[in-house]
């Protein structure tokens, strides 16, 4: 099976990770949850455009891989919701002036966001009993709530999809991990401006802190 960082992490870093031991799955528990992590229209666009034209919009716009990744992300909702496993939505709220801080530092173009960007995308937008968490940090449990309702809703499996692979995505995959969830990362359904920095990202959470699967794999899991 062919993985996302084929050609791109070394085969030599693969056997060193391997012969170490890193990289066993940690499962599929009874109780999953879905998180989509901003995926709104100032990571994707508000139409599908290659990368470069989409910055023309929204500087922080990660252009068609958005758009691929919510072509996927699509269907695994539709699952989920059918099966009665909980959704929430864990997103960048707008930014006030307060709140710059080192983000406003490393990436000055978050706080200049046009209200529209703001957004779920429609294609995957909340419904009502769907759960929102507004953050202001990658991890989707810093400052949040969102431990607290996972305990509350009895979850053992955190479905992570969304964006950005190396920053929002993987902060939140580590901390569940830390607080003991199982995590699944379906690879197609997650995306970033950098196919590099996806690549190794998605790499490095598999052998370290999640299972990274095709997306039909995971569809079968949720059935």
């Amino acid at each position: 099976m062919t993985r996302p960082w084929d050609g791109i992490v070394p085969d030599e870093d693969i056997r060193r990770y391997e012969a170490a031991g890193f990289g066993r799955p940690t499962g599929f528990g009874e109780r999953p949850a879905l998180l989509i992590i901003d995926v709104q229209y100032r990571t994707v666009g508000t139409v599908r455009q290659p990368y470069w034209e989409a910055l023309a919009e929204f500087k922080t716009s990660c252009g068609d891989a958005g758009w691929d990744a919510v072509d996927r992300i699509a269907p695994l909702l539709a699952g989920f919701r059918a099966a009665g496993h909980p959704v929430l939505y864990p997103h960048v709220a707008p930014k006030m002036g307060y709140d710059s801080g080192r983000l406003g530092q490393k990436v000055p173009a978050i706080m200049n966001i046009a209200e529209r960007g703001y957004d779920f995308v429609e294609e995957i937008k909340p419904v009502d009993g769907d759960i929102l968490i507004p953050k202001k940090h990658p991890s989707a449990f810093f400052a949040t709530p969102l431990a607290s309702y996972l305990i509350d809703l009895k979850v053992d499996t955190l479905v992570v999809t969304g964006c950005s692979t190396s920053g929002c995505v993987r902060g939140t995959v580590v901390d569940g991990f830390a607080y003991n969830f199982r995590v699944t990362v379906p690879e197609e359904c997650v995306f970033d401006r950098s196919q590099t920095a996806h690549a190794v990202n998605l790499f490095d959470m598999a052998y370290k802190y999640a299972d990274v699967r095709p997306v039909a794999e995971v569809m079968a899991l949720i059935r």
